[in-house]
């Protein structure tokens, strides 16, 4: 199955802008890409190539984020537990998903909750 261009663009951007973030490396676990920063995932990519509907699943502290995120279409608590921890499932291919500069924001404060705090003072420094 074809990932919507629009949808695919977005999911590029937010792939690169997490991975440009201090500290930040790509692996793939379970076969899907995630974004890791001190052995630990702050954001999930899953799958780009069609097997799955294209997301992401970030880690939202805040109150206001955490509800916002969850009114996208589709968005939902992550599985596997995780969403009672604040992980947030948001899907990218539904009319009315999220922009990439708000999946961004999302991505940085997921980044933010799980970085240790040299990073996230580097990345106050830039």
């Amino acid at each position: 199955m074809a990932v919507p261009r629009n949808a695919l663009k977005k999911w590029e951007k937010v792939r690169e802008f997490a991975l440009g973030l201090p500290g930040a490396a790509e692996e793939f676990p379970w076969g899907e890409t995630v974004a890791k920063v001190d052995k630990k995932v702050f954001v999930f990519l899953g799958t780009d190539d069609g097997s799955y509907p294209l997301g992401i699943t970030v880690k939202l502290k805040d109150e206001a984020a955490h509800a916002h995120a969850l009114t996208c279409p589709g968005a939902e608590p992550a599985g596997y537990g995780l969403g009672k921890s604040g992980w947030v499932s948001i899907p990218l291919e539904q009319k009315g998903a999220p922009a990439a500069e708000l999946l961004c924001d999302w991505v940085e404060e997921s980044y933010r909750t799980i970085a240790p705090k040299r990073l996230t003072a580097e990345l106050d420094g830039r």
